[in-house]
């Protein structure tokens, strides 16, 4: 059976999240616009630093808790490294749909708005109300995305 766009879009999204180095929980976003997809992100550390798989929890060793202290993480989030990758790459999101597998945290929030993104349908929570508000306030729709994605990874359990 060929799948709507939302599945298409949200398998891509948990595909992405496979490549993600966090050790608490594997994220991947994926931006589209017009059913095209015009950048992906997963988190981890940035390009030619360590990674978490190599370092150790920062956040782990110290007891933090999702959804708090988010500068204390040598991580980028998916969301904000595919926007970075638009932004590299010259490409405009303005208007976008972003998949993600996770709501988006506060952070990550302000920059979808910023950047222009118009909907965001993501696959499992995550502990943040300012973001909900915010992106309320915005007027970016938020779905939760209701299929079921059958697809083996390193697991969606834990907090980054």
């Amino acid at each position: 059976m060929r799948p709507d766009w939302d599945l298409y879009f949200m398998t891509i999204a948990r595909v992405v999240a496979t490549r993600s180095t966090c050790l608490r929980r594997q994220v991947g976003a994926v931006l589209v616009k017009d059913n095209r997809i015009l950048a992906t992100g997963y988190n981890g550390a940035p390009s030619g630093l360590r990674h978490c798989l190599d370092t150790g929890c920062l956040r782990e060793e110290q007891g933090i808790r999702a959804g708090e202290r988010h500068e204390l993480c040598r991580g980028l989030h998916a969301e904000q490294n595919a926007i970075l990758q638009a932004a590299v790459h010259g490409t405009s999101i303005a208007g976008a749909t972003v998949y993600t597998t996770h709501h988006p945290c506060v952070l990550c929030a302000k920059m979808l708005v910023q950047a222009g993104v118009k909907r965001i349908v993501f696959g499992g929570d995550y502990p943040d109300e300012l973001a909900q508000r915010i992106l309320s306030e915005a007027g970016v729709k938020v779905e939760r995305f209701a299929g079921e994605i059958d697809f083996p990874g390193r697991g969606n359990g834990g907090d980054g």
